[in-house]
């Protein structure tokens, strides 16, 4: 992949095959974010998981403590007393079957993450074809399939993210935006590490976070090392 002159730049302050400590990886993450936008910080995760087992299949979500610096729009389906939960929580969109019409007929996804009592799961199925592809179908593991719609939209307004293995094991996800501190961006990652931890299935074997990298939208990956905590 070709990369243009700013990220080459970028790319030299960084020692090839290092691994950096997560307090120096991140100065180094803020230092190469050189877009005129306040660019997203990702963490990406490489497991020892094999993804191909069930059970060792990671999926939930955390709520980061400094949250993701990103506005999240909530949609939630949801009827009666439920539904007015959602929105006295704040949720953005709510509805039932209306919803679903909008999005089928419409092609309509102003929204970024989907939640559902699990009575409302039978109407929802019906977009999974359509949310699936776009990691969009509520999940009870994720906490997006609940009763507690109230609590389930504030977390998530306050920055709590998803993470699950990807086809190579690896977890992908935001942890902040390059205009955070360094500090910020750190007690985001050993929240998600923490988190990682305790997750872990006891069928893997040998290291089980084997690699982590960090990474603003357009700037170069920063190895950290996956030993210190």
């Amino acid at each position: 992949m070709k990369h243009g002159k700013k990220y080459a730049e970028a790319a030299k302050a960084i020692e090839r095959g290092r691994l950096y400590d997560a307090d120096e990886a991140m100065a180094l993450v803020k230092k190469t974010a050189v877009a005129k936008f306040d660019e997203t910080v990702e963490a990406h995760i490489r497991t020892g998981c094999d993804g191909r087992h069930a059970d060792q299949q990671i999926r939930g979500a955390v709520v980061l403590p400094n949250g993701t610096g990103k506005a999240v729009r909530v949609l939630v389906f949801a009827k009666g007393d439920k539904a007015e939960d959602a929105r006295n929580a704040g949720a953005d969109f709510v509805g039932e079957m209306d919803l679903v019409e909008k999005i089928q007929k419409e092609n309509w996804f102003d929204f970024d993450v989907v939640v559902a009592t699990p009575d409302m799961m039978g109407v929802v199925g019906r977009l999974g074809r359509i949310l699936g592809p776009k990691g969009l179908m509520p999940n009870p593991k994720a906490g997006t399939v609940t009763m507690d719609v109230a609590t389930a939209v504030k977390e998530i307004k306050a920055g709590k993210i998803e993470y699950r293995l990807d086809k190579s094991n690896i977890v992908h996800v935001p942890i902040g935006k390059a205009s955070f501190t360094e500090q910020m961006l750190s007690e985001n990652l050993q929240t998600l590490l923490d988190t990682l931890q305790r997750v872990r299935p006891s069928s893997v074997k040998g290291q089980y976070l084997k690699s982590i990298t960090l990474a603003s939208t357009m700037g170069p990956g920063v190895k950290v090392n996956p030993m210190i905590r």
